[in-house]
């Protein structure tokens, strides 16, 4: 794209119901780019023939595309889009009420689907582009399992066999999502298992391992790899991901704009990174070329704290070591979180793209305990008439922490969350927060610091 369309404002790309026809792009407006991924062994950056035996061919043009600002969406999946997008951006006047704040409260509702989560926004596209290349099907990992159910619907809906790696502890307090997965015909195995050589490694090193997302993916990425005609997708971390989510923060900026509003904060749950990038892109794309300023707050648990305690390093981005090398604010690979940890943002690093921007001090980072994020989600729950996500409902706390200032203070400042799903498949949890047995668990810096001394040196 030329210099000339670069500077095209991203309105211009919106259909008349004001759903996007274009991705935005956030690298293209960094001028310190993220670290580039490296092969896990020479240490070198990764190529385009590196990624090819892991990755849709597709996909890894996306990832590796530094400079173009707006890449279409093709029509199939703007289609499928279609029956669920846009997402609605509703003001919270009952919890403003409640709360009696002067602040004004918005969030982006991405949960009016199926799956219940932002995650099939990028499914369907990855689901497509792997359809589009003529492969069998795909592999992948999931947590609490909006993303495994969001890619088993995807893959459907184009008739693509879909094989997911579960978290252990997961699978087990989740049945319901593991059950949509299976009706929309993918396999699920709870990871580790002894299905894969690195899944049998995991489990010898760490008998009775609950698990974690770096164990899943290693075990996806094994089978996608000696499997003909199967690729490994994944739902957050990815510049491609962050890409295809940027549907949200498009869709949230245009209606904002519509109504002449502009968000003084915007807060997003941060897992591995897919919502709360999809959430900011062209907001933080405004405040990288100076157009305008916005503070932006990543909201991560406690026990597990990348941002806020991590080390920002190359990390491998799996437990078994065999992905690629990612530059990231990390715990360190073989970090896993606590069995107590009750949501889905159980990932040990986060996006090279996010980090970068963390490291340059574009946004600000929070870590919150499960017990207060349940507390939130029960207070948005019994005015705003939604169940959230326990993900979710980490934005939600702080965004509530943050209108309670605005009480005190007097001040009339204009607030925008993610609302990344809901958290109908997560009553297992809600059950332990009502029934007083959740706990919280915050890692000890010892343990912080034994997982980090693993890090890879890279000379």
């Amino acid at each position: 794209m030329n210099s000339e369309n670069q500077m095209i404002p991203y309105k211009i790309y919106l259909e008349e119901n004001e759903m996007p026809t274009h991705y935005y792009n956030l690298r293209a407006d960094m001028e310190k780019k993220p670290a580039p991924l490296l092969h896990p062994g020479t240490c070198k950056p990764l190529t385009f023939d590196d990624m090819k035996p892991i990755f849709c061919e597709e996909l890894i043009k996306q990832e590796l595309d530094e400079d173009t600002r707006f890449i279409p969406i093709p029509q199939e999946i703007r289609d499928f889009y279609k029956m669920y997008r846009p997402s609605p951006l509703v003001r919270a006047y009952c919890l403003e009420e409640r709360i009696g704040t002067p602040a004004k409260i918005y969030y982006k509702f991405e949960g009016n689907n199926t799956s219940g989560s932002h995650k099939l926004n990028s499914a369907i596209a990855q689901a497509y582009f792997a359809k589009k290349q003529g492969l069998k099907g795909v592999t992948t990992e999931t947590g609490a399992g909006q993303w495994g159910t969001a890619l088993s619907m995807a893959c459907s809906y184009f008739e693509l066999d879909c094989k997911v790696y579960m978290v252990k502890v997961s699978y087990e307090q989740k049945p319901f999502r593991r059950e949509v997965m299976r009706t929309y015909g993918a396999s699920v195995t709870p990871s580790p298992s002894d299905t894969t050589n690195i899944g049998r490694k995991i489990l010898e090193e760490h008998p009775g391992t609950t698990g974690s997302l770096g164990c899943a993916i290693s075990e996806a990425v094994e089978v996608a790899t000696s499997s003909e005609g199967y690729r490994y997708v994944l739902g957050s971390v990815l510049n491609q991901v962050l890409l295809h989510q940027s549907i949200i923060g498009l869709e949230a900026k245009s209606a904002m704009d519509k109504y002449d509003i502009k968000p003084d904060m915007i807060i997003g749950a941060a897992g591995g990174g897919s919502n709360l990038g999809g959430l900011i892109a062209p907001f933080m794309g405004e405040k990288l070329r100076g157009e305008a300023d916005y503070q932006i707050i990543a909201v991560e648990p406690a026990s597990c704290p990348s941002f806020t305690r991590g080390k920002y390093a190359y990390d491998f981005a799996d437990t078994g070591r065999i992905c690629p090398l990612s530059k990231m604010y990390t715990l360190g690979s073989d970090y896993i979180p606590a069995p107590n940890h009750a949501g889905g943002l159980r990932y040990h690093g986060m996006s090279t793209t996010l980090s970068e921007l963390y490291d340059q001090g574009m946004m600000e980072a929070r870590a919150v305990n499960q017990t207060e994020v349940f507390e939130a989600a029960e207070e948005f729950a019994r005015v705003e008439g939604i169940l959230p996500a326990p993900e979710s409902a980490h934005a939600i706390k702080v965004a509530i922490d943050e209108a309670k200032k605005c009480k005190e203070t007097g001040e009339e400042k204009t607030i925008l969350f993610g609302l990344t799903g809901t958290g109908y498949f997560d009553l297992v949890a809600y059950q332990k927060y009502n029934d007083g047995i959740m706990e919280d668990y915050i890692p000890t810096d010892e343990e912080i610091r034994e997982s980090l001394s693993h890090l890879p040196v890279i000379e």
